[in-house]
């Protein structure tokens, strides 16, 4: 099939969304039925921004995709559509002011980043959710970003003009760009008035204003770069009422406003790190205590004593701290384990002396790992492992105490 011209009724800077047009060819794209327009306002993915979706006829429009030879294809989902077909199509109005807003919004603050540091974006993605740059920026900091989003924000409140610019390579050298476009042939020049120069073929807003305000969310550094996260519109009003409801929950819990919880979560977030260090500091009394009490009741054997118990609900960590704790006492192996929410946690350890040269811990945990399904690994004076069945403790450690004797 020969390409066909489609008449690209998306970079109308009017945003027609509601047109009529007759179906040229229909095809199939990843087994789904698809059709070709004389004419369209559909905006195919591509320049970082996400497609159109909307209605054909009665069929709804789930995808559309230029192919590489310029072809624009409609997806659909719904009944087939016949060459020759005059059909009646509509964009989805909300979807197509959501991406706008973003790309408007993104060139804003782009334009922004230069304006104030010198800061090319070298990448741009739109998600559902979210949207990012990529900026040469090494020193991303809260008043730098801050600095950039209060600009931004500034042009949008002016409610700056737009201008479509349709020129050759030799017009757009004219130009104050802030970026080149490396495409051949006619170019589509993007201008906010007095502000910036960008050769982009996505939708735009007509004005600033349209764009409602850009909220800067997350900033990641990575090297010379900067990847921004950010929202518009729709989307950054989204945001602030997801934040504004957290917040307010969160003040409910400390029966408190919102603008006083901060310093109540970070005075909680402090006694909680003074209690875990007093937790550890008794668990360490307590498992002296423990250690010694295990030590003076094991069974003994020639040289040494055997330590072999389970004690369900301790976690690896402290069947750990206690293990060490007997090892200090004497002589001896220690073999811990624990149901803790249905998996088995398995320790064991041994001490030194001549007596307990041949017991190798390593080999004990990996004959009762098979006992729980699990594995685990170690030296021969310390192993831990564990496994899914639980069922199995005391059969492990029946099977890593006949190994010591």
């Amino acid at each position: 099939m020969q390409p066909t011209m489609t008449e690209r009724l998306y970079f109308d800077p009017d945003h027609t969304l509601a047109f009529d047009a007759r179906v040229t060819h229909v095809v199939e794209h990843e087994g789904r039925p698809a059709v070709l327009l004389d004419r369209t306002s559909f905006y195919p993915t591509g320049g970082g921004q996400p497609n159109d979706t909307g209605r054909l006829g009665g069929a709804e429009v789930v995808d559309v995709v230029e192919e590489e030879e310029g072809r624009i294809l409609h997806v659909l989902a719904g009944p087939k559509i016949a060459v020759g077909d005059e059909v009646a199509c509509e964009v989805d109005a909300d979807r197509r002011r959501d991406h706008m807003q973003q790309h408007t919004g993104q060139h804003i603050l782009s334009a922004a980043f230069e304006h104030l540091f010198d800061a090319e974006t070298r990448g741009f993605r739109m998600g559902v959710e979210l949207s990012e740059i990529d900026v040469e920026l090494e020193d991303p900091s809260d008043a730098r970003i801050a600095e950039v989003e209060s600009l931004a924000n500034a042009v949008v409140f002016s409610d700056l003009p737009l201008r479509i610019h349709t020129v050759d390579r030799e017009g757009a050298a004219r130009l104050p760009l802030r970026k080149q476009s490396e495409r051949e042939g006619i170019l589509r020049i993007i201008e906010i008035d007095g502000f910036d120069w960008s050769p982009c073929g996505g939708t735009h807003a007509r004005r600033t204003g349209e764009v409602g305000l850009i909220a800067v969310t997350s900033v990641e550094r990575a090297k010379k770069m900067a990847r921004v996260t950010f929202v518009c519109g729709g989307r950054a009003l989204a945001d602030y009422r997801r934040a504004h409801r957290t917040a307010l929950e969160t003040a409910r819990v400390f029966s408190t406003g919102r603008d006083d919880a901060p310093p109540l979560v970070g005075r909680l977030v402090e006694e909680n790190k003074a209690l875990k260090r007093r937790v550890r500091e008794l668990a360490e009394i307590a498992s002296e205590v423990e250690g010694r009490r295990l030590f003076e009741g094991a069974e003994s054997w020639e040289g040494f004593r055997l330590v072999v118990v389970r004690l369900d609900g301790r976690s690896a960590d402290e069947l750990r701290l206690l293990a060490h704790k007997v090892v200090a006492q004497g002589p001896v192996v220690v073999l811990l384990a624990s149901d803790e929410g249905g998996v088995a946690r398995l320790v064991f350890a041994r001490s030194a002396g001549e007596a307990l040269v041949t017991v190798d811990c390593g080999n004990l945990l990996r004959a009762a790992c098979e006992a729980v399904n699990g594995r685990g690994g170690g030296k021969p004076d310390f192993a831990q492992g564990g496994g899914p069945n639980a069922a199995g403790i005391d059969a492990a450690l029946a099977a890593a105490k006949a190994m010591v004797g």
